[in-house]
């Protein structure tokens, strides 16, 4: 009886949760299509040039469909959206081909970055509260506030300049191709990831270790103590469990990070990401490319959240009931 209530509780709460995201969708989606038609400069300037006629530009305008009403290419977009098709790019190439792949490859970059970040996170994260407020908890406390003090491009770089121009044990540019072997594409990967795991790992064991000592201060754990258990057996096994609700949603916006945020590092390594071709979309304002970039990283951001808020309310049975 009670497991069918507790099924019963989490169901709902994946519906409303799962509701609530697809408001958050619609409502980002309006915004992703009035802030890209907002843009300064059009496409057709750009592809024309500026001594274009206006007679030239109303028919490139017409040819494009951008002469119609913005409200009803906002629900014709929406509607090929929701279908999975992003429509054509003002290239003449279907937005998902050109997308498709490069979104593989970023995806490949956060699935490589977030393998070694995560546990590496935790486990630092363990180490500071198993050491706390001692030497190995002040030196990575101090090394990650470093870390997160610094820009990714300037990571970056250093990376660059130490391994690539100084001792040349790795390539300086990231551009992989689909012929490459898997190992001449992990090799050119190597610093983009290495820069983005600096960047992250910082946030991810500093949220760690936050919420692995606020729940050092409960009772249960002082009960642990007093039965003689090992502090690293209380850590792992009753504090752990317990906080990873707070960590499960830092590591979920990270890794939303991983998706959406790593445009700076595509563009200094040149890697073909979907960043980068979003990069290259704003600049040619080739509004559907550009629309379809957003949405995803949007989606990204709010299926992760979403993830994550489930996790801390499944963790912690008490999140179930409204008080």
């Amino acid at each position: 009886m009670m497991k069918a209530l507790h099924s019963n509780v989490v169901a709902r709460l994946v519906a409303q949760r799962l509701a609530l995201g697809l408001l958050s969708m619609l409502i980002v989606s309006l915004i992703i299509f009035l802030a890209v038609n907002s843009l300064p400069g059009t496409f057709a300037s750009a592809v024309l040039g500026q001594s274009a006629t206006p007679e030239a530009v109303a028919a490139f305008n017409h040819q494009l469909g951008l002469d119609q009403p913005m409200i009803s290419r906002y629900f014709g977009w929406l509607a090929s959206a929701l279908a999975g098709d992003f429509g054509t790019s003002f290239t003449s190439r279907p937005v998902a081909v050109m997308i498709g792949p490069r979104l593989i490859n970023s995806l490949k970059l956060a699935l490589a970055t977030a393998c070694i970040a995560v546990p590496l996170a935790i486990l630092l994260g363990v180490i500071c509260v198993r050491y706390v407020n001692r030497l190995p908890d002040r030196a990575l406390s101090a090394a990650t506030l470093s870390t997160i003090s610094l820009p990714e491009f300037f990571i970056a770089y250093l990376l660059i300049l130490v391994l690539a121009a100084k001792l040349q044990l790795l390539p300086s540019l990231s551009t992989i191709r689909g012929t490459m072997g898997m190992k001449d594409q992990i090799i050119r990967m190597i610093l983009p990831v290495m820069t983005l795991v600096f960047v992250t790992l910082a946030h991810m064991m500093r949220a760690t270790r936050a919420a692995l000592l606020n729940v050092m201060s409960q009772p249960y754990i002082e009960m642990a103590r007093l039965k003689g258990e090992p502090e690293m057996t209380i850590i792992v096994r009753h504090a752990l469990p317990n906080a990873i609700g707070s960590i499960a949603s830092v590591v979920a916006l990270n890794l939303a990070y991983l998706i959406a945020g790593v445009v700076v590092v595509e563009a200094v390594f040149v890697y073909p990401g979907i960043g980068e071709t979003m990069v290259g979309a704003v600049s040619n304002r080739d509004i559907p490319v550009v629309q379809a970039c957003a949405l995803i990283f949007s989606a990204a951001y709010i299926l992760l959240n979403l993830v994550a808020d489930l996790i801390a309310i499944v963790s912690n049975p008490r999140l179930m009931h409204a008080r």
